[in-house]
């Protein structure tokens, strides 16, 4: 008896191992990773879900933030491919600090939710489908292997998915809605950084003022690159592996979808909105292990939302080099296309025209939208209406899927044309109306000028001949200046992508102009060499500088100053004209100014009593008027770091305008401030940070603007030692406001007709500017609404370091600590 229970028990004994090695089997077989999520099982950092297909994972991102602090995301990626692509983050904008010993977890709640909480259990992200009274009971998570992250009820509805939650990412068979009854609903929004999900400044939508018609980038609230205007008609991009992708605008009542699919086997593909504002279609290529970029959007600066100007396009067809060109039947509006173009007759009413068809067009911006319209009644339309200067048409029932009141969509613009293209992969056709020439008149005119014009052409022809014969060494000549001015410039980095449409002169024509460099033409010298005023052929003033051999500029000066002037138009920047190289002759011509620059008046006991109160004034807002638009308001953002009196030029109505960009730097959209180990400019107006550490900004200039500033309302210098007990004019300047005497520091000659409070305001705005930390200081946009507003409350302003005598000592005089605080050398200077 006792030997069969004894076996007995070894049965036993052996089940229940065999049945614990299968527990711990399945154990761990549930604790693997699974596309599943359910109540019971919440997901941690060590755990992911991986879709059936094993192409995406869902689990915790690690990403690194400038404090050192690891930050984790819950998101999606893809599994199947080296690295990790991220395609959706749950919280992006709320990362989740990295703590220990407790860790965030991704929960099912018993009201069928998402719940994203911390290591604190603080709930950060959720779904809130707010099912109550346990109605969600068994509800549980799948991933998809279309990267599709979707919460269902037990009997397969689902309640939730995050392909209706976009980040930056479109996948393949997503259904996007763009919009709903007229209002824009999904919108992609880009990283922050590469390396940082938060919601950055770029996104993509639909445009709110024609939300069911076009596709927009927008960098902030304004439009950066117009993608696209609907016509219902999917676009086939072939990849180099023959694989079709799909990309369709469907219009179903009132909604409008974006529907993006691939051909079977297919690779990976994806659209993606990216930091720098572009957006990409990208596939995957196994040979080389990265992503490749089927399609981009802009792919070309001319494709930025209307930096063609108004009546001109960007080409960018296949073969050619991305540029602005006119319209059929229009002319360049000016020496570059910012301008736009005109037309070359003008449209009138009761004047006979026809529409010229372009093929393969993006469509303008600023349209009519016309519903309810035949292909014929639409051109009917722009026929009847004086005007109209263009229409296109499409049809929503020709794409599939389509189902609308009304299919048609005919589109006129009565305005300016602004932000067109032409591709030769996507586009439709766009109508242009223009004026009618008569055949008859054509038949009369050719009889009627036939013999004229022959006789003409003959006699231009031995014209021709001659002139050819004697000046062919004259020509060769200046063609071989004319090469060697565009190979200056065109080594320039500056510009690199960019058509400078720019007139140059020969020397013999500038030898002339001044009478050979005769010194009674002198109007001045500087740091670049000797200014000469001139008058070129018809008579125009000019003023013409003459890049000295032992110069402390140079050519990469001489190629700054040109670029940057030729880009830049603004009524407080001189104009340059055009400019000249020969041999080691480098020469600028500028619009002449007869008043000359702002010293010779304000330094000037004799003069400075031409600069009243009001003209000081305008000078002051013309100069912050023109350093805004070189930090904000231009296409560029310039940073002059040579702004002194010297340097600012006054037309006959004592306009002024900034003038010396050879220093001038350009600043990339993302920068903010550039160390460099060359300092250069002029001591006094160069703020601490350049002087000491070259390191300049925008603040930078608003420093030396505070400068100009105090020295306009004082007439002093900014190295005067008058009244002799102080060091600099902004030692005295500050001094007089911290003794509430801030009246004294204006110059004499127009106290008595100054308004104190418009004064006042101007030396509090200074002393703003010369503040020591370039984040103390304003941009100069607001120091123009400071200018401008009288009511404007300003801060109190910072007590320049240079100049603190809190901790002097005891008998020292104030004299002798402002001489020591004002010793400090530069030694990287270079004097201009």
């Amino acid at each position: 008896m006792l030997p069969s229970m004894a076996v007995k028990e070894d049965g036993l004994a052996i089940m229940a191992y065999i049945l614990f090695l299968m527990l711990l089997f399945l154990s761990s077989f549930c604790q693997s990773a699974d596309d599943h999520l359910k109540h019971t099982n919440p997901l941690t950092p060590d755990d992911m879900l991986i879709s059936d297909g094993g192409d995406f994972a869902l689990g915790f991102l690690s990403l690194a933030s400038s404090s050192n602090k690891s930050l984790l995301y819950l998101g999606i990626w893809y599994h199947s491919i080296p690295g990790r692509t991220v395609v959706w983050i749950a919280n992006r904008d709320k990362p989740i600090i990295e703590a220990t010993p407790s860790s965030p977890k991704l929960v099912i709640t018993n009201n069928s939710d998402l719940v994203l909480s911390d290591s604190q259990g603080h709930a950060v992200w959720t779904t809130a489908n707010s099912i109550t009274d346990g109605a969600g009971a068994g509800a549980y998570a799948v991933l998809l292997n279309s990267g599709n992250l979707v919460l269902r009820f037990p009997n397969g509805t689902d309640i939730w998915q995050s392909f209706h939650y976009l980040t930056d990412t479109i996948l393949p068979n997503m259904k996007v809605l763009l919009s709903y009854k007229g209002q824009v609903v999904s919108r992609l929004v880009a990283w922050k950084g590469p390396d940082d999900p938060s919601s950055g400044d770029f996104s993509c939508s639909g445009d709110p003022s024609f939300p069911d018609l076009q596709l927009v980038i927008w960098q902030g609230t304004r439009p950066y690159c117009r993608i696209t205007v609907w016509n219902s008609v999917s676009v086939l991009d072939l990849n180099n592996n023959g694989s079709m992708v799909y990309q369709t605008a469907i219009n179903v009542g009132d909604k409008l979808f974006f529907e993006f699919t691939v051909s079977v086997g297919s690779p990976l593909t994806r659209i993606t909105l990216d930091h720098t504002g572009r957006l990409r279609s990208l596939s995957w290529n196994n040979a080389s292990s990265s992503w490749a970029i089927v399609s981009e959007r802009p792919a070309a600066a001319c494709e930025l939302y209307a930096s063609c100007g108004p009546f001109s396009y960007c080409d960018f067809t296949a073969g050619t080099t991305s540029t602005c060109r006119c319209l059929d039947g229009y002319e360049p509006n000016g020496p570059n296309f910012t301008a736009g173009c005109r037309r070359t007759e003008e449209l009138k009413c009761g004047k006979q025209s026809h529409f010229l068809t372009l093929p393969q067009m993006k469509v303008p911006d600023k349209f009519l939208h016309i519903h309810n319209r035949s292909l014929e009644q639409c051109e009917d339309e722009c026929s009847r209406n004086c005007s109209c200067t263009a229409y296109a048409y499409a049809n929503w029932s020709s794409g599939s899927g389509n189902s609308v009141v009304d299919p048609s969509r005919c589109l006129v613009w009565t305005e300016e044309l602004v932000d067109t293209g032409k591709s030769s992969d996507y586009g439709e056709n766009l109508h242009l109306r223009l004026v009618d020439s008569s055949a008859a008149d054509k038949k009369g005119n050719l009889v009627k000028y036939v013999l004229p014009i022959i006789a003409c052409m003959l006699l231009l022809t031995c014209i021709a001949l001659i002139w050819i014969r004697k000046y062919r060494g004259k020509r060769r000549k200046k063609n071989v200046q004319k090469k060697l001015m565009v190979g200056y410039l065109s080594s320039s980095n500056e510009l690199e992508g960019e058509n400078i449409e720019f007139p140059f002169v020969t020397l013999e024509e500038v030898l002339a102009a001044t009478d050979n460099f005769s010194d009674s033409n002198l109007l001045g010298r500087g740091g670049f060499g000797k200014v000469y005023k001139g008058n070129l052929q018809g008579g125009k003033e000019v003023a013409i500088k003459r890049l000295s051999k032992d110069s402390g500029q140079g050519i990469e000066e001489f190629r700054n100053e040109v670029v940057l002037i030729a880009k830049l138009q603004h009524r407080n920047l001189v104009r340059l004209l055009s400019c000249c190289v020969h041999e080691d002759e480098k020469l600028l011509i500028y619009e002449y100014l007869p008043n000359k620059s702002l010293d010779a008046f304000l330094f000037d006991a004799a003069r400075k009593h031409v600069l009243d109160w009001l003209t000081r004034f305008k000078i002051i807002k013309g100069v912050a008027r023109g350093l805004l638009y070189l930090h904000q308001d231009s296409r560029l953002t310039i940073i002059h770091r040579d702004l002194k009196a010297s340097n600012i030029l006054l037309d006959t109505e004592m306009t002024p305008k900034i003038s010396d960009f050879g220093m001038a730097r350009i600043f990339s959209e993302k920068q903010q401030q550039v160390n460099t180990c060359r300092v250069v400019g002029t001591y006094g107006y160069m703020s601490p940070e350049y002087a000491m550490g070259g390191a300049f900004s925008v603040k930078s200039d608003t420093y030396s603007f505070g400068v100009l500033l105090l020295e306009i309302l004082s007439g002093l210098k900014i190295n005067s030692r008058q009244p002799v007990n102080f060091s600099s004019l902004i030692t005295y300047a500050w001094r007089l406001w911290e003794d509430g005497k801030a009246v004294q520091l204006v110059d004499s000659s127009i106290i008595e007709n100054c308004p104190f409070h418009e004064v006042l305001r101007c030396i509090h705005v200074g002393l703003l500017c010369i503040q020591d930390r370039p984040s103390d200081r304003p941009f100069m946009s607001s120091v123009m609404f400071m200018l401008e507003n009288e009511s404007a409350l300003l801060p109190a302003p910072r007590q320049p370091l240079y100049f603190d005598l809190g901790n002097c000592k005891a008998g020292e005089t104030r004299e002798n600590i402002e001489e020591s605080a004002s010793a400090m050398s530069i030694t990287t200077l270079e004097g201009r």
